[in-house]
């Protein structure tokens, strides 16, 4: 979608009467407002907390779907995550406006409904409550609030693929990653302020992701929907991403980052969105900052169902937990394990891919070819085996520590050769 088409997609949004205010909204009036929206659209919400931070503060979470409160098979699970820096304050305004978009618009509206029908949406507007309550209005730069009530950045407070991650796990970390653990999310973003730019990953590493094709289209997603963004000039002295995109390595490495260990652990890919110039804002911009993002939400939320999605079952027609399933050329560093459900669901660009499904001693093959997702439901295959299969045997953690060393190590290769290469280019400068 083109920026122009986008300006006119946004014109024909039915026009509301918005009941939220345009301000901010502390702990108590958020949670108010959660409690409001769930009591009066019980049929397709369900709220919850999946934590406390350092200083007791809830860690809610707000879902909108058909079936709210627990996972349906092929039904994926979506997730935005915002407000993990206490003082970018703008993205967790745009989660309560966009929880009552879904819900006024739900029935009225074709799009909404289908998504809404076909997609479990997970909304956690504050990962860090206590920051929030110790930032203020108006602040775009300093970093009062940035940080979690012990301190810690919880953007760089998670486990790490490419370098190992001292530092104690945050209660708003390990609340973050017990719910990323109980769910199969399947794609995710989390916002941010400071600059406007979605970044893909790796965050940590300058090896080039399996799936980086569809990292940039969902980059690019959201950044064509948001002219401020996508203009990639909106903030002073951010001037060299293009079309509103950047690596997130090649912007500066980040070690710990939640996109990275979304999507290298957990199976879900994330991207993270730069949402305004200024961390803070005065509440005068944020109907604005609505405006400018509210076609990209909704627009992101449907790429869940880009690709395809389906089963792994065994010759009586029963799921298999933890078979992997593999793309040639795609492998990534953690291998993709099915669910309980037996349910694997992969973000793929359309094409003809080989896929391969091992269970313990068996394994199969098949060449399919993924159209162009319609109608907001991606293309489903069931991958059944003919003969006996061993149950896998059940893991649980992170990637085995053979597999963390070999990361580390090929990452640092890389980064040596571009460590060179930057002098290169400096040499032949002066």
């Amino acid at each position: 979608m083109t920026a122009a088409v986008s300006l006119i997609w946004l014109g024909l949004l039915p026009l509301l009467v918005q009941s939220l205010d345009f301000t901010y909204h502390n702990s108590s009036q958020l949670e108010a407002i959660l409690k409001d929206f769930n009591s009066r659209y019980p049929a397709i919400t369900y709220l919850y907390s999946i934590g406390k931070s350092v200083e007791g503060r809830d860690l809610w979470v707000f879902v909108v779907g058909k079936y709210p409160t627990k996972h349906t098979v092929g039904i994926p699970e979506f997730k935005y995550v915002a407000n993990m820096h206490g003082n970018e304050a703008v993205g967790r305004e745009i989660l309560l406006h966009l929880i009552e978009y879904l819900l006024t618009n739900y029935q009225s509206n074709a799009t909404v409904t289908q998504l809404v029908t076909n997609t479990r949406i997970h909304l956690l507007p504050s990962m860090n409550p206590d920051g929030f309550a110790a930032s203020s209005p108006n602040d775009c730069d300093s970093v009062n609030g940035r940080f979690n009530k012990n301190g810690y950045d919880l953007n760089r407070n998670f486990p790490d693929a490419f370098e190992e991650n001292k530092d104690p796990v945050q209660p708003e970390t390990q609340a973050v990653m017990g719910w990323i653990k109980s769910e199969t999310f399947v794609l995710s973003a989390n916002f941010h302020g400071g600059a406007m730019v979605a970044s893909y990953s790796y965050d940590n590493s300058y090896t080039v992701p399996p799936d980086n094709d569809v990292l940039m289209y969902l980059a690019q997603k959201y950044s064509e929907n948001n002219l401020q963004m996508y203009s990639s000039n909106s903030c002073p002295g951010f001037s060299g991403f293009t079309n509103g995109i950047t690596n997130g390595a090649v912007w500066y490495k980040v070690k710990g980052g939640m996109q990275d260990y979304n999507y290298i652990y957990n199976q879900c890919v994330e991207i993270t969105l730069e949402v305004s110039c200024c961390k803070y804002p005065d509440p005068s911009t944020l109907q604005g900052f609505w405006n400018d993002n509210k076609v990209s939400v909704i627009e992101y939320i449907k790429q869940v169902h880009m690709g395809i999605k389906g089963q792994v079952l065994d010759m009586n027609g029963k799921p298999i937990l933890n078979a992997i399933v593999d793309i040639q050329g795609r492998s990534r560093m953690c291998p993709y394990k099915t669910n309980k459900n037996g349910e694997y669901y992969f973000l793929l660009r359309p094409g003809t891919y080989t896929f391969k499904v091992t269970v313990s001693n068996k394994s199969m093959e098949k060449t399919l070819t993924i159209p162009q997702s319609s109608n907001l439901s991606a293309m489903t295959y069931n991958f059944q085996f003919t003969e006996q299969t061993t149950i896998p045997a059940t893991t649980s953690g992170l990637c085995s520590q053979a597999t963390q060393d070999s990361n580390r190590s090929s990452t640092l290769q890389v980064d040596l050769v571009m460590f060179f290469l930057n002098v290169l280019v400096l040499y032949n400068t002066l």
